[in-house]
């Protein structure tokens, strides 16, 4: 019997020293039990092997017994432990709370008097939809991130292109025919992984715009594409979400909060008339200076900011007009109009 245990001995201490999990430790222990228990039954009287090994297949019969009662109870009292561990009420996570270096990270935001910490945390539990990831999403999606806005989402149906690049700061030349969402989500996710990002590989369109609208707080539209503006313009409207919307062309930008839940104008109020096809070029057609799409992404990001946080005075009924050429940016009232048919003008 000595010569068994000591075999098993073996077998427990080799499997340890080459990493053996346990339970396979047990199973070839409880192999050599099984040949024993065999060779006790099988063999007959007087011989050596049997006498060897005990010459009494009881002993180890009872030995067996034993081992087997002691893992049941162990296998028994961990089963009770984990029920008893998934049974305890666990705290319910809090979006608001910051991690250690979260509060680094945002300590500059958190000394202005206007933002703090509770604006911080209304930064952090805020859901903002940036419609287009080119040269005003770009910047507007670097802020964002950067200024720890808890939920991200950002829809466009392009790729990255080599000509994007002279402006489109968020994307890379690594990233030439990655579409812009997922090139975007790299950029925003290593600036800042304490944020969710939502990327939509897709043109927004009449199927998906209520739908996915409805899902955040605020909306960003920087998009060329005067379908998508009057689109986004709608349903904000319809569902009262603020929208801050902007567009460039050559050296001039424009800006403005369209928000007509809270008594301003939407978009549609002051661009009631779409213009004809082909009076408007697009950046593509006449050209844009490369940094005015981060001198106004950066003032739609601010103004973000600003609107989630309740800090100073936004743009909701002013259009601010930049002239990036000059040097000249003026700001003009805007009001609700009568009759619009994506508001109705109501102040």
């Amino acid at each position: 019997m000595l010569l068994v245990l000591a075999m098993a001995a073996a077998l427990w201490g080799i499997g340890a020293v080459m990493g053996t999990p346990a339970r396979l430790r047990f199973s070839m222990i409880a192999g050599l039990w099984v040949a024993v228990v065999l060779a006790q039954l099988a063999l007959p009287e007087g011989n050596g092997l049997r006498e060897a090994t005990g010459g009494d297949a009881r002993a180890w019969l009872a030995l067996g017994a034993v081992a087997a009662v002691v893992l049941a109870y162990r296998a028994g009292l961990g089963a009770l432990r984990r029920k008893a561990v998934a049974a305890e009420p666990k705290e319910a996570p809090r979006p608001d709370k910051f991690r250690e270096a979260e509060l680094d990270r945002y300590a500059r935001h958190i000394l202005l008097r206007e933002i703090g910490g509770p604006g911080q945390k209304r930064l952090k539990a805020a859901k903002v939809l940036v419609v287009g990831a080119g040269g005003l999403g770009s910047p507007v999606l670097l802020y964002l991130a950067a200024a720890g806005v808890g939920t991200i989402g950002v829809i466009d149906a392009d790729v990255v292109e080599t000509s994007n690049l002279q402006r489109q700061v968020i994307h890379t030349d690594a990233r030439i025919g990655m579409p812009k969402v997922f090139s975007a989500e790299v950029a925003m996710r290593a600036i800042n992984p304490f944020i969710e990002v939502r990327p939509y590989n897709r043109r927004l369109d009449e199927a998906v715009a209520a739908e996915l609208i409805a899902d955040y707080d605020l909306v960003l539209d920087g998009t060329d594409n005067f379908d998508t503006r009057y689109l986004v313009n709608r349903v904000c409207a319809q569902l009262g979400k603020p929208l801050i919307a902007a567009a460039i062309t050559q050296w001039e930008g424009q800006l403005s909060l369209y928000d007509p839940a809270a008594g301003g104008p939407c978009f549609e109020c002051v661009f009631p008339t779409r213009p004809a096809p082909g009076m408007v070029p697009t950046c593509a057609e006449a050209g844009v200076a490369a940094p005015l799409p981060g001198v106004i992404g950066a003032m739609m990001a601010m103004e973000a900011v600003k609107q989630i946080t309740d800090a100073g005075e936004g743009l909701r009924g002013r259009l601010m007009i930049h002239d990036a050429l000059y040097a000249e940016t003026r700001v003009i009232a805007v009001k609700p109009r009568a009759g619009c048919a994506a508001c109705g003008g109501a102040v």
